[in-house]
């Protein structure tokens, strides 16, 4: 998957990353509730789009009680250590975290923010500072807050959804910029959950080779159909 995603990626110096948590579920007999043998497991991963593709630079799978902040920075190394210099990284809610937020500061980024966590329930745009009871005052992170709404009609409601980010752009670009990068992604998650063939087997090593497996075929897919694609318009 890797050599694919360098292959495609040849001639690139930056690039946008975005990193994904995600947990899959599997119906069967529990052996364990722990990471590596209950009836489901967590996964990160990090990927890019390039000319229409989404690639697959890295991902991690979650054992031994290892920490968000900890997955973020083994994908953040793979990357450095392909070459690439990280232009902005996106992250989903799943690590919103004062140790991802201190880490990730050292570059431009925007992540998802639970607005349950921030209690910010209007529109908003403006300096948040974290509240960890986990965290000292000296260990908070400071960081721009933009809050949305957006009205359900058949609810009658607006329900509001928050992004954390260090970039000097308008709220707009903010909320633009994180779903150019994300939202193929996030597209590809679904089609990489629907390769996954139904099991019932608790086997931690089993399910990680389906999963492995499935990553493969989708990133298959992608590469030769840009390639198909760009066969039909004439560009070979």
């Amino acid at each position: 998957m890797r050599k694919i995603s360098l292959e495609t990626l040849k001639g690139e110096k930056e690039i946008d990353i975005s990193i994904d948590w995600a947990t899959k579920t599997w119906y069967g007999k529990p052996v364990e509730v722990s990471s590596e043998k209950g009836n489901s497991w967590n996964y990160a991963t990090e990927m890019t789009k390039h000319n229409g593709k989404v690639l697959l630079l890295a991902f991690v799978t979650q054992v031994n009680e290892m920490t968000k902040d900890y997955i973020v920075k083994i994908l953040v190394e793979q990357v450095t250590a392909m070459g690439f210099k990280i232009r902005l990284i996106t992250l989903d809610a799943g690590f919103y975290t004062v140790d991802v937020l201190n880490f990730i500061s050292q570059f431009k980024y925007i992540i998802a923010v639970p607005v349950g966590d921030v209690k910010v329930y209007e529109e908003f745009d403006g300096d948040y500072t974290t509240n960890s009871k986990r965290h000292s005052r000296d260990e908070q992170v400071k960081f721009r807050l933009s809050v949305y709404g957006s009205e359900k009609i058949k609810k009658k409601k607006v329900v509001y959804f928050a992004r954390g980010t260090n970039l000097d752009l308008s709220k707009k670009e903010v909320l633009k910029l994180y779903d150019k990068v994300r939202s193929p992604i996030e597209t590809s998650y679904r089609n990489i959950k629907a390769l996954l063939p139904f099991t019932t087997s608790t086997k931690f090593v089993f399910r990680m080779l389906i999963f492995v497996l499935a990553m493969i075929f989708y990133s298959l897919y992608t590469v030769f159909k840009g390639m198909a694609r760009r066969e039909e318009l004439g560009y070979y």
